[in-house]
């Protein structure tokens, strides 16, 4: 599992500890989590829920009247240090 999965895979488990579904999804260069909020989620549960979605290097909250409110978090995958980064033409 990439590096990000694994902190990916930790926000997960700390929202769902709070009471939210959780998705997890494997991106290229990302891996994101989503979670469903639902709406008599207390203030308290707001506070520790924007805390766990803070460690994240994105987030955001989409919000419409047909699907409710979906919470989102992306962690973003480490680059390599060695190796081929840059491609053949970057190469020194």
């Amino acid at each position: 599992m990439p590096a990000s999965g694994v902190s990916a895979a930790d926000l997960a488990a700390r929202l769902s500890a709070l009471g939210l579904l959780t998705r997890v999804e494997e991106h290229p260069r990302h891996t994101s989590v989503e979670a469903e909020v639902p709406d008599a989620l207390s203030a308290e549960s707001w506070r520790e829920v924007l805390q766990v979605v803070a460690e994240a290097d994105r987030f955001g909250l989409l919000a419409t009247s047909l699907n409710g409110r979906t919470l989102w978090a992306v962690v973003h995958k480490t680059a390599p240090t060695t190796g081929h980064v840059g491609g053949p033409g970057h190469q020194r």
